[in-house]
């Protein structure tokens, strides 16, 4: 069967589109990308994005322009991406704006911007949206979803293998050896804590606007990180917490680079991004380090997202994460904007097989559940 798959992340910066086929076993099918495309947000509307995100109050009519507008560019995406219409069915993530976790008082909840009827009209196909909502109603967070994905399409290795997007948000897959007693080990993830979050939104405050991101790390890669300070970041609550977990720019926002930078005021620009950087770099080591203490050290790191062109991030990465590979997710035939597009593709797939997506082991859920809605045609 041939899916679409539509995905745009915590960073806004566009949205990512694969084609695929699938066959063979639910759990562990055959899967062809048979082409892909990225089509960036336009600077206002990526900027509109963001700032309602942080909590932007607009109007209703606003917010309508703003689902109609993200709709049109996920559309524009899967045409861009399949010109001829050869997708059966087609997968879309949405925008998430906000993402509240379960904390024990109140349900978790989490808010994709998307009009799923109109994509699907427009599409002339049908879609599947609205993923994060069953396991939520589960009593799960909701996220993240794409470990079950990482592990059907990847498998196992040798050890404990891991797969990391370096997103706005870094998530983490570690999926169990195919040897040893720790073969029958639950399939883990979780957030880590910020990717290009905090460095993205710093680099244009720290430019005047003039920059949207560190390109290459070059900034960042000019100063001196200041270890200390790192050290104190991480003993944090979210970044202490176990798992399972999962947050977003409630929690690593613009409120929290304020933060961050007051405790940093007066330093060189250089120095605050390149301190930044090895923190987002480190929340992922601590992550990695709190798991071999329990479960066993991975011995690789697949990593995808935008990230992966921060060559100071990634360096940051190979050092903290010692005892760990650390490559690109590419070397396995995944490229770096491919892999979330390509998660939610299968979670359609699963979908219109009745096959559950989430995996309790990581979000928590009480049970496993099929994820997504089926919107048709108008």
């Amino acid at each position: 069967m041939r899916v679409l798959g539509l995905m745009s992340g915590t960073s806004a910066d566009g949205v990512d589109a694969v084609l695929v086929r699938f066959g063979g076993r639910l759990d562990r099918p055959r899967w062809t990308i048979l082409a892909e495309a990225s089509v960036p947000y336009p600077a206002e509307l990526r900027q509109r994005l963001v700032e309602v995100g942080q909590g932007l109050p607009i109007s209703s009519a606003a917010w309508l322009d703003l689902s109609e507008a993200v709709s049109e560019l996920q559309a524009a995406a899967a045409q861009a991406c399949d010109p001829k219409g050869h997708a059966q069915l087609i997968g879309c993530h949405g925008q998430t704006l906000w993402h509240r976790p379960p904390d024990g008082l109140r349900r978790g909840a989490s808010l994709q911007l998307l009009q799923g009827p109109l994509l699907a009209t427009v599409l002339r196909r049908p879609v599947i949206v609205d993923f994060r909502a069953a396991d939520l109603a589960a009593g799960g967070q909701g996220a993240p979803l794409v470990p079950p994905a990482d592990a059907a399409l990847l498998g196992r290795s040798s050890g404990w293998r891991g797969v990391l997007n370096l997103g706005g948000i870094a998530n983490l897959t570690l999926i169990p050896p195919a040897q040893g007693p720790e073969r029958q080990a639950p399939l883990q993830g979780w957030d880590c804590g910020p990717a290009n979050s905090l460095l993205d939104l710093a680099v244009q405050h720290l430019s005047g606007g003039e920059q949207l991101y560190d390109e290459g790390g070059r900034w960042a890669a000019r100063g001196q990180v200041a270890e200390a300070l790192v050290q104190r970041w991480l003993q944090e609550p979210y970044l202490q917490q176990r798992p399972p977990k999962s947050t977003g720019r409630d929690v690593f926002g613009a409120a929290d680079l304020k933060r961050r930078l007051g405790e940093m005021d007066q330093w060189h620009p250089a120095d605050a991004l390149a301190t930044l950087t090895a923190f987002s770099a480190a929340c992922v080591a601590l992550g990695l380090n709190q798991h071999a203490q329990t479960a066993g050290r991975a011995i690789e790191v697949l990593v995808a997202g935008g990230g992966c062109r921060n060559a100071t991030l990634m360096r940051e990465l190979q050092w903290r994460c010692r005892g760990t590979s650390v490559r690109p997710l590419a070397h396995l035939g995944i490229g770096d904007a491919q892999r979330e597009a390509l998660a939610f593709a299968l979670l359609a797939w699963w979908h219109q097989h009745r096959h559950p997506g989430n995996a309790p082991s990581v979000t928590g859920a009480q049970r496993p559940v099929v994820l997504g809605v089926r919107v048709d045609p108008a």
